[in-house]
């Protein structure tokens, strides 16, 4: 096969990719012969040792399949990107010199749809459009969507040209569990002695970069929140190259690790903004566009196993329960309980969709005989949905069931329950 890629803007991300394997460990890549990369799905690392074993599971499939060093799938990629990266439209043509402080209108547009593709706000695309017009080598943009319990979740989003022409690819964001928002028109602030006497300080939206920041400060230095420095409140002092002071209520944001995981795309596919939100905060999202590492697709719930310790690029793994054979039914599980909005068709399929997008939407019940609004959650680990008051405290199920009888009360279902939870397929070739 003369062309390895399906495109040759695709190869930025392979090669991220294979580079992050090969720091793993891995040394081969095993690929499909008989039809060009189109994602890194279609990509399999392995250890020399287990290419022969992992190519006989191949024997089955009907297509032709090889293996090759990840260095060397590497130069063939890189080449091919060389060879193959087309010049923009007649009409754009003077858009090709990095040297131009333009860009690339067809690339802008495609990143729009990206960007729109994966629930990102339209001002984002906005800021995106400014910095390209700077011809920057790479840049990052930040914005927030809010938490569910008082909390904020904080985006990162980072955009990289490529170093053959003036295309800009948006390969991956960061996501981070803010617990500490803060009111509007405040900002993190740290402070640090300048010259002449003169204090310089610098802002943050996110706690995690202003802490990270501060940190790293040597001689004497303030980490503060407030308006401008005249209005501000201290959380952390250093002296002398040490912290001194921690305010008691900003020590568990201060001290402990940030809830954060590295999102990766690929032309504007994989989770959404609002997906990756509600994964960040510990709850499951419906995917129904997954890919195995032989290219076939399948369905499963999805979910951060907070419980395993992170990998050495510092993101936590995943669980998967696939459908339809962990068994897991939401439309079903839904029918048990007395709930408003499942009587209207269209209110039905609202609810649904916004439980399999991960969110936590208000519904309609009834409690002790009075209607009451509460929130509900998805939970396929244990084929059930939870249900919250709306200051987040949780409630009993069973007093919204239809009917009691249905609901699993005896030691032998319980005990099926746990032998289910150990059939949870971890992290099977997804990569977030």
């Amino acid at each position: 096969m003369e062309d390895y890629l399906e495109s040759p803007h695709i190869a930025d991300t392979l090669i991220e990719y294979l580079v992050r394997k090969r720091e793993e460990g891995y040394t081969n890549v095993i690929y499909n012969l008989d039809r060009p990369i189109s994602c890194v799905g279609e990509l399999e690392c392995c250890k020399e040792k287990d290419v022969a074993q992992i190519l006989e599971f191949y024997v089955l499939s009907p297509e032709e399949y090889s293996w090759t060093p990840i260095d060397v799938m590497i130069d063939r990629i890189k080449r091919e990107q060389e060879a193959k990266i087309p010049p923009p439209p007649l009409e754009f043509s003077k858009y090709t010199s990095k040297t131009d402080n333009v860009m690339n209108k067809n690339n802008l547009e495609n990143l729009r749809d990206e960007l729109r593709e994966l629930r990102f706000d339209k001002k984002l695309a906005d800021e995106m459009q400014k910095n390209m017009e700077k011809n920057l080598s790479e840049f990052q943009l930040r914005t927030q969507l809010p938490g569910s319990k008082g909390e904020q979740v904080d985006f990162t989003l980072h955009f990289k040209q490529s170093g053959q022409s003036d295309y800009y690819f948006f390969n991956k964001y960061d996501v981070k569990l803010n617990k500490n928002p803060l009111e509007e028109g405040q900002k993190y602030l740290v402070i640090s002695p300048g010259d002449q006497g003169k204090p310089v300080f610098r802002k943050f939206d996110n706690p995690n970069e202003a802490i990270d920041y501060f940190k790293g400060q040597k001689g004497n230095s303030e980490l503060a929140s407030g308006k401008d420095p005249a209005h501000r409140t201290t959380l952390a002092t250093i002296e002398n190259d040490k912290v001194n002071f921690v305010a008691k209520d900003f020590q568990k944001a201060f001290y402990t690790p940030a809830v954060a995981q590295t999102v990766y795309v690929e032309k504007g596919k994989g989770f959404t903004a609002d997906q990756a939100a509600n994964l960040i905060q510990g709850r499951a999202v419906y995917r129904d566009d997954l890919l195995n590492v032989g290219g076939i697709p399948y369905k499963a719930w999805v979910a951060l196993d907070f419980d395993k310790p992170k990998d050495r690029f510092q993101n936590y793994q995943t669980r998967q329960f696939h459908d339809p054979s962990y068994g897991f039914d939401l439309s079903k599980t839904l029918d048990k309980f007395n709930i408003k909005e499942l009587e209207d068709p269209a209110k039905r399929q609202k609810l649904e969709e916004s439980l399999r997008n991960g969110n936590r939407p208000l519904i309609t019940t009834v409690k002790e005989g009075q209607e009451t609004k509460l929130f509900i959650e998805a939970v396929p680990r244990y084929s059930q949905v939870n249900f919250y008051q709306e200051n987040g405290k949780p409630e009993k199920r069973e007093q919204f069931i239809k009917d009691p009888s249905l609901e699993k009360t005896n030691v032998f279902d319980r005990k099926l329950d746990k032998e289910k939870d150990k059939e949870v397929t971890e992290n099977q070739g997804m990569k977030l």
